[in-house]
């Protein structure tokens, strides 16, 4: 395993704090938390970002997220595991996050227009955004997984 290369925290504080400025914003915008924390380990996942699925399913399961559907999550489309919302959320996800195969598909956005509103559809984009600069800065910056530390469930704070 290789060294961090950059710390962006550190020598881009300004760029590290409006990327936090889209996380506020996202924690306030009214989507499930534990939906936001799931497309997040989907698109960490797609994209091979070691330390955001390990920040991720931390997260998860400190929010009482079963196992289950954690392990499952790589295998959505075939797992009883995730409602028809969630499934959407998941299907859009994964297109925003795979653009260079080609635009979001129409049926994507048909499959998961009856499930979210549009504010919630636009808030949904900006989180796979969001997530996807995240990863790529931290593989970028070969930032090191294992590290983080979730935060205590509520009940224990």
């Amino acid at each position: 395993m290789e060294a961090q290369r950059i710390n962006a925290g550190k020598v881009a504080p300004g760029a590290y704090q409006a990327m936090m400025g889209l996380e506020k914003y996202l924690h306030e915008c009214g989507l499930e938390a534990n939906l936001l924390h799931l497309l997040k380990l989907r698109a960490s996942q797609v994209n091979g970002c070691a330390y955001c699925i390990d920040m991720h399913w931390k997260d998860l399961r400190a929010a009482g997220e079963s196992e289950q559907r954690l392990y499952g999550l790589d295998a959505w489309e075939e797992s009883p595991y995730y409602s028809e919302r969630e499934r959407a959320a998941l299907r859009w996800t994964e297109s925003v996050t795979l653009l260079t195969e080609g635009h979001v598909p129409q049926s994507v956005y048909e499959a998961v227009k009856p499930h979210f509103s549009e504010k919630e559809l636009a808030d949904l984009t900006v989180a796979v955004a969001t997530i996807n600069a995240w990863n790529r800065l931290a593989i970028a910056s070969r930032t090191t997984p294992g590290t983080y530390k979730a935060p205590l469930p509520k009940q224990e704070r």
